[in-house]
């Protein structure tokens, strides 16, 4: 994979976990003219660029893209895992780049849980309605057919994740939390220049 050259050409985005393709995934600012996205899946149907765990990604070439997105995808390993993750995210990313990664807020969806509200629904998207259950453990329906890559094995408050991400060598890690129906984290860390 070529090296990130922001000042030529648009700008690399590694978008891991990206599932099948969709240019909507990716946040409006991070979308073409200005970025090109390369896909990163460990299911080959999604039809990624490349196949690949986010572990351990060789076939990402160090310090080759400006910007890294992790949208729900850190929930889905276990606790252990998510630093050799983050490390590789930082691995992959030039100096001066950038992750951004997003998962459940287990304190907010705690908050439901606590309200009796485990089987609510909280929102719908197309696959079908999402309950603070399903943010804890995994999409039900997904497990039910037999897709264990959508279970969640670990979960994150966003003093947690910003933790993890500043542990991982990012600075001026922020993060922010959308509330019901997304009950999402949202963070972001830089790699020093």
């Amino acid at each position: 994979m070529e090296n990130a050259s922001p000042q030529s050409g648009p700008r690399l985005i590694l978008h891991v976990g990206c599932g099948t393709r969709d240019p909507e995934k990716l946040p409006p600012d991070y979308r073409p003219p200005a970025w090109r996205e390369i896909r990163l899946d460990i299911n080959p149907a999604a039809e990624p660029d490349f196949v690949g765990d986010i572990r351990e990604m060789p076939v990402i070439a160090d310090g080759s893209v400006d910007a890294v997105f992790s949208s729900h995808n850190l929930e889905h390993l276990h606790a252990h895992e998510v630093p050799l993750a983050l490390r590789e995210f930082y691995r992959v990313l030039a100096p001066g780049g950038h992750a951004l990664v997003t998962c459940p807020d287990l304190q907010q969806v705690a908050r439901l849980i606590v309200e009796g509200r485990i089987l609510e629904p909280v929102f719908s998207p197309p696959a079908g309605p999402v309950t603070p259950l399903d943010m804890v453990y995994g999409y039900r329906p997904s497990l039910a057919r037999g897709n264990q890559h959508m279970a969640h094995r670990t979960g994150f408050t966003p003093d947690t994740l910003k933790s993890l991400l500043e542990e991982a060598g990012f600075t001026n890690v922020r993060t922010t939390t959308r509330p019901e129906p997304f009950l999402d984290i949202w963070a972001m860390g830089i790699k020093p220049a």
